[in-house]
Order: structure tokens, then sequence, then C-alpha cells
């Protein structure tokens, strides 16, 4: 497993445990917003930080790709 997998991992594992999800839920939703791209093409950045912050990272990241209610 190379690094980038490694910490995709984690970044599944941080966000599963600060919203209350299941594995399957995380997974799903990364896959409908494309959160796993995202981790992996900006890697360099996001590795260099702490949990809390990839965790909100991701949910401005999901809510920023959903649709508006307006």
């Amino acid at each position: 497993m190379d690094d980038k997998t490694r910490f995709v991992v984690y970044c599944i594992e941080e966000y599963k445990a600060a919203k209350g999800l299941t594995g399957k839920d995380v997974i799903n939703l990364f896959i409908r917003y494309r959160v796993i791209d995202y981790i992996r093409d900006y890697y360099e950045a996001l590795h260099t930080t702490g949990g809390q912050y990839i965790v909100d990272d991701i949910s401005l990241y999901i809510k920023a790709r959903q649709p508006s209610m307006t």
C-alpha cells in the first residue's frame, strides 16, 4: 500500500469517527462527491495537517459540491 492510499484510509477513519458514520456510509459519500480524488490530488498539502483540519476540510469540500437549496 502506498503512502497516498494509507492517507486516504486515515482520512476515511477520521471522518467516520468525527461524524459518527459507518465505513460504508463514508465510502458512499466519498464516492458520490469524489472526495478520494480530492484527497489524492491534494495529498502533499493535506497530509501535513491534523485530523480535525482534514475532517473540516472534507466537510467544506462536500458542502461546496452539494446542490444549493435556493
